[in-house]
């Protein structure tokens, strides 16, 4: 079996999405099969260009893979005679933040023609497809209410899981994960200058542009908070990243809406690190209970500040809710053999 995993290639950005399809590709050849990363150049702005890239998926020719796998628009358009969606999510500026009046896609009557042949378009690819999973409950939703499609739920299990392990608190909260507006570091960062105690504060992770690393070190140094906060910018080792989570006191992860539970949620579960949250992060907050598995607070700074605080002022409670944190993930019994399985099943 020859088997194609999709990934649209943007200049310098590298995610969850794109974490997702290397990581299949690996897990799939220790399986023995025989597994591509076919990556896509593409460019979501201006959002004109949309109509460019739906078609180039849609000329594309796989024809010579047994089995092709798409996650995201328009990759997952691609006609292939066994295509398989394991979708991470839509163009959501075309749906739920279309709605929410959030969308880049201007509302005008050339912006509302360019949602249509959105919708249309996956619309199409969706029927096309000989079998759809989704990565978690926000996006089944959305493709439940837009497309009509109850699919099942296939969860990313997590990549080197080996690496996670608890080496104690050296009293600082981790933001892991990609830098950008949606993910409000910026935010995590203000909730620094709040804190009473002696907490501090790493930041790492690949920034989605350099605007969005200048901001976030002009911010740390409007604050005064270099001897605070730790800025490490950049693509960096797997192990770099698991031993900030391994040595943290808890992890923050507060992104806007999320659709799935985040890479950074269960690496810091496998470290049996407490999770916190904002009652806005979305999926996120299907595993990060208040109280049971780390903090949900609201999204301000002051909040965050607080629950920072507390996780240190009580670090064998932290250490409760982060061993709390890791039961809970491995009660779900998530692992790359049974999602392999699912997604090339019939």
């Amino acid at each position: 079996m020859k088997v194609a995993v999709i990934n649209g290639q943007v200049p310098f950005v590298w995610g969850g999405a794109e974490e997702m399809a290397a990581n299949v590709v690996k897990e799939m050849r220790r399986r023995a099969i025989d597994a591509d990363l076919v990556r896509i150049p593409m460019r979501w702005e201006p959002p004109a260009r949309l109509a460019t890239e739906m078609q180039i998926s849609q000329m594309l020719d796989l024809d010579h893979y047994d089995v092709v796998i798409g996650s995201k628009f328009p990759n997952y358009g691609i006609q292939h005679r066994n295509m398989r969606i394991w979708l991470v999510h839509q163009y959501r500026q075309a749906y739920d933040l279309w709605d929410a009046g959030q969308s880049n896609i201007p509302n005008d009557d050339a912006g509302v023609a360019l949602r249509d042949q959105i919708r249309r378009f996956d619309a199409e690819a969706f029927g096309r497809a000989k079998q759809i999973a989704c990565i978690a409950r926000p996006v089944r939703e959305r493709l439940s209410t837009y497309m009509g499609i109850d699919a099942p739920i296939n969860p990313l299990p997590v990549n080197d899981e080996h690496l996670f392990i608890d080496s104690g608190s050296e009293g600082y909260i981790f933001a892991g994960g990609r830098v950008n507006g949606a993910k409000r570091q910026a935010m995590i960062i203000d909730a620094m200058a709040h804190v009473r105690s002696n907490v501090k504060l790493i930041v790492a992770g690949p920034p989605e542009n350099e605007a969005d690393a200048v901001a976030l070190m002009r911010k740390v140094e409007s604050l005064d908070l270099n001897d605070r906060v730790k800025l490490d910018f950049g693509f960096l080792p797997r192990e770099t990243i698991a031993s900030y989570v391994n040595n943290a006191l808890a992890c923050v992860y507060i992104p806007f809406l999320e659709d799935s539970y985040g890479y950074v949620t269960v690496e810091a579960y496998l470290s049996s690190k407490p999770v916190i949250t904002t009652t806005d992060s979305g999926g996120v907050l299907e595993i990060v209970k208040h109280g049971v598995t780390g903090h949900v607070v609201h999204p301000d700074p002051e909040s965050l500040a607080h629950s920072f605080d507390e996780m240190f002022a009580n670090a064998q409670a932290a250490r409760e809710l982060g061993a709390a944190g890791r039961a809970a993930w491995r009660s779900l019994g998530f692992n790359w053999d049974n999602s392999i399985a699912a997604i090339l099943g019939s």
